[in-house]
């Protein structure tokens, strides 16, 4: 499956780029309508079937299904209010069966609903009959085709008060950002990616869904040793917050860093002693401390922020981790410790940085972005521009971008991943992707992936803790 993700435009090309090499519109529309009756002629035995049809492309998809379920043995209606428009008028005149206005009254009797009102490319809230009708819906179940109507193809936000909640969505050649962003992957139920003929080469991106098709995890090879495998440096916060350290060096040494140690303040020494055994300690003092540690060259990745504090002698630290060579994720402290003065940390930053924020903290970083850019996937691609780093920003659909623009949305992390410490281990997989020199992006997009997929392996009851552990599973299915 190919896993390029194109917004509402450039499917618009897409579907040109198909014309223009010879696939005909009509055809990509019947192909369309096809892929959608075969869907739910799997999954669903023969009933009655309420079709709403918009006036557009999307409504022409539906006038298709309706005639195509028809001939799998089931009981069709088509409503609709205003006369199809281009493709969809030879489609809606191709469909012989029941035809009904567009009010709620079109719903009586019906057992399954096909959302055929409007698709992805929608930009304004649903109103009038399609509002009516769909708040009517209740609890029947939904097919939307292309996209749950009311609800943006690009943002996956709700245009309006008013959007389709479906049970499965069928879309075609690529996904949309919509299919992956919350709360537009919730409203999407099931999602089927159908070919419909338009050709590989239209898919013309920067945006990508993360999968393992783009990066390889970094397995041992038979000749080497751990020192091929780098060695992490988790920098920990004073006695009282020392866990969120060690949990970010367990995340690191279990995903294949050779060596990982802890760099503990003089009275944490005591504490991450008693925790530790495979992870090694190093006791430093300030930023000359520090300092010291790193200036051992094999020392190639640092995870800094977890636990560490926020203020001055974080920034320091924070100072001493960029000047020293070594790969860098700052996470938690390392980045609200920067609120006041964002561009003093982007001017420190270089190409082997990742930073992993949180909602809260990216606002603290790049104050207004997520309101300004008009969505999730821009505001990251924008704040990584800023930053001159890979920026990270976390949450049930967390989007990683680089600064070249290039972009990938992670989709396969469950709700159970909202708990905490969980951030603080996914840091720690990164830092030892990062040691491991896998570049940037590429150890941002396997850490996260890999962290969604161990807290789906591990299912309820999930803490931080299990992470690290359940990981040789995921691993062992790659």
């Amino acid at each position: 499956m190919s896993h390029e993700v194109l917004t509402c435009a450039q499917m618009a090309k897409a579907d040109a780029f198909a014309v223009a090499h010879g696939v005909a519109s009509l055809t990509l529309m019947e192909n369309a309508g096809r892929a959608v009756a075969d869907a739910i002629a799997a999954r669903f035995k023969p009933c009655a079937v309420t079709v709403l049809c918009g006036p557009g492309n999307n409504g022409g998809d539906g006038f298709a299904v309706a005639r195509l379920l028809d001939e799998h043995g089931f009981t069709v209606r088509v409503a609709h209010d205003a006369d199809p428009r281009g493709d969809a008028k030879a489609m809606s005149e191709r469909w012989k069966g029941a035809r009904l206005a567009l009010t709620p009254a079109a719903l009586d009797g019906a057992k399954l609903v096909v959302d055929a009102l409007f698709g992805a490319g929608l930009s304004r809230p649903l109103e009038g009959a399609s509002a009516r009708i769909v708040e009517a819906l209740n609890d029947l179940p939904v097919v939307a085709i292309d996209m749950p109507s009311g609800v943006s193809g690009d943002t996956g936000q709700s245009l309006g008060g008013v959007s389709v909640k479906a049970v499965l969505t069928v879309t075609f050649f690529r996904k949309k950002p919509g299919h992956l962003l919350q709360p537009g992957r919730e409203a999407c139920g099931e999602i089927v990616l159908a070919d419909i003929g338009i050709p590989d080469a239209a898919a013309d991106t920067l945006l990508f869904e993360n999968t393992p098709s783009l990066w390889s995890y970094p397995y041992p090879k038979a000749v080497g040793h751990k020192y091929d495998r780098g060695h992490v440096v988790a920098v920990s916060g004073p006695a009282h917050a020392t866990g969120a350290a060690r949990l970010a060096a367990r995340g690191a040494l279990r995903i294949g860093a050779g060596l990982v140690s802890v760099a503990s303040p003089p009275d944490a020494m005591g504490v991450n002693a008693a925790h530790l055994t495979a992870i090694m300690l190093k006791p430093f003092e300030g930023a000359a401390g520090l300092a010291e540690i790193l200036a051992d060259r094999r020392l190639n990745a640092v995870v800094i922020g977890p636990g560490l504090g926020v203020g001055g002698e974080t920034r320091a630290l924070v100072d001493i981790a960029l000047k020293s060579g070594a790969a860098v994720v700052l996470d938690a402290d390392a980045l609200t410790s920067f609120q006041d003065d964002p561009e003093a940390l982007f001017n420190r930053l270089h190409d082997k940085c990742v930073l992993t924020p949180h909602a809260g903290e990216f606002e603290r970083l790049f104050p207004g972005l997520l309101d300004e850019a008009g969505g999730k996937v821009e505001a990251v691609r924008m704040a990584a521009a800023r930053a001159g780093a890979v920026v990270l920003l976390k949450g049930g659909d967390t989007v990683i971008a680089s600064p070249s623009g290039k972009a990938a949305i992670n989709a396969n992390a469950p709700p159970t991943l909202a708990t905490a410490g969980a951030g603080d281990v996914l840091a720690g997989f990164i830092a030892g992707l990062l040691a491991q020199k896998l570049a940037t992006f590429e150890a941002a997009a396997c850490g996260t992936w890999l962290h969604g997929a161990a807290a789906d392996r591990f299912g309820p009851g999930l803490i931080a803790e299990d992470l690290p552990e359940i990981l040789p599973e995921v691993l062992d299915l790659l």
